[in-house]
């Protein structure tokens, strides 16, 4: 067993026996699974709803080289520019480039996986720029210097007063702050940063080629804010966003606002097609796109692990999991946690590496019922461990097949 692996199972056993984790998190999924249920009766067919989600990414995926061209295409045509990273090195570095060219030394960006995935703040630090998360949640987590414990709620394990706590000691207000009082300080923290940053940097829900935009879905407002003021507007963004057409949103965006949050549309939905043009009054004088791939085509090769690259990020399958709600987000050890962390990562990091994630599951299959593009992720969860033991990273016995006695070919 490597060391990943013995860190994983050590951080499970103490975090399964953390009563105050596990009473903070049952109440907050709680909270979410009723909001949920509330959100669904939006849709007169759901099962057709989610059907006709996953035949959308099933088509975009199979064409993802023509939609990403096209793409590419649009978006230059509106003074756009389109950058492609191979590597996380690669895109820190193409950031770092634009960044020195601009004479940065202030970033703000909204809440985005894919820059927790390139680790981007600590790189940029590293070279002396100011890196700060706008999202509440995320600027909660970095102050306690922590990374987002959850896909869609980054302090989903933090309780009010843990919140109130983090703020006394970084930001030094008072300890007994409610709510509504941390946001207020939160939101005067923030304002100052906004009009300060040289470059606003976002991440991107969904790609749409015909257009040249990239769709941004939040509820604060601060991704607006992120790339409202600052001149410069960096996106960096996995190939596997694409959907074929614009019309696509119509259904993806009520589903991912229902899956996510329980809301029927999230409260800012915004499409972003370029610079600032002739006669339009506000926008960046620069965008700049980073199409990442880091990974993902490895999946893309692999015919039946494919399907994993439909995931919209909604989170429910982690709310839905008993191993994610007993041993917690950041027990993973990696940006994606839950049942589809568990599918891609050994895919995007190696599976000798990651390959215990796939095992860390009951199969109960609960992910899958739950996912709003009906990804089967219990059978990739298999799948990988199908892999696993034929490219001989287990153990001898896993080799065996009980049912014949004799060993796998």
């Amino acid at each position: 067993m490597n060391k990943t692996a013995t860190t994983f199972l050590e951080k499970s056993e103490d975090k399964a026996a953390d009563l105050k984790h596990r009473g903070t998190i049952n109440f907050n999924i709680g909270k979410y699974n009723a909001a949920v249920k509330n959100g669904k009766h939006q849709f007169a067919e759901l099962p057709m709803a989610r059907e006709r989600a996953k035949n959308i990414k099933w088509r975009a995926i199979e064409n993802l080289d023509k939609y990403l061209e096209d793409f590419e295409m649009n978006l230059i045509k509106r003074g756009g520019k389109v950058l492609w990273a191979e590597t996380t090195e690669q895109a820190q570095q193409e950031i770092l480039n634009i960044c020195r060219e601009k004479q940065c030394k202030t970033v703000v960006k909204s809440k985005s996986m894919v820059t927790e995935e390139i680790h981007l703040n600590g790189f940029l630090e590293q070279n002396g720029i100011e890196s700060i998360e706008t999202d509440l949640g995320e600027y909660i987590q970095q102050l306690d210097g922590e990374p987002p414990y959850h896909i869609v709620t980054p302090a989903m394990h933090k309780s009010k007063e843990d919140v109130a706590r983090v703020f006394a000691e970084k930001l030094g207000t008072d300890p007994g702050l409610t709510p509504e009082q941390l946001t207020l300080v939160a939101r005067e923290k923030l304002r100052l940063k906004y009009v300060q940053a040289e470059i606003g940097i976002t991440g991107a829900n969904f790609i749409i080629p015909e257009i040249g935009g990239i769709c941004v879905t939040e509820n604060e407002g601060n991704a607006r804010l992120t790339t409202a003021f600052p001149k410069t507007h960096i996106v960096i963004v996995g190939i596997e966003k694409v959907l074929p057409a614009m019309t696509d949103l119509a259904l993806l965006w009520p589903l991912l606002a229902t899956y996510g949050t329980g809301q029927k549309v999230t409260s800012y939905n915004s499409i972003f097609t370029g610079p600032r043009q002739d006669g339009e009054t506000d926008g960046p004088d620069e965008m700049y796109v980073i199409l990442l791939d880091n990974g993902r085509t490895n999946i893309l090769q692999d015919v039946e692990a494919r399907e994993a690259l439909y995931c919209i990020r909604c989170g429910s399958c982690l709310n839905a999991c008993p191993v994610y709600k007993n041993v917690g987000g950041h027990t993973y050890g990696t940006t994606y946690s839950g049942p589809i962390g568990a599918v891609i990562t050994p895919h995007l990091k190696g599976m000798d590496e990651y390959m215990h994630l796939s095992f860390a599951s009951s199969l109960c299959g609960n992910c899958t019922e739950v996912c709003p593009v009906r990804i089967n992720l219990h059978e990739l969860l298999l799948h990988n461990r199908a892999r696993a033991v034929d490219e001989n990273h287990t153990s001898g016995g896993e080799n065996w097949d009980g049912m014949a006695g004799n060993r796998r070919a």
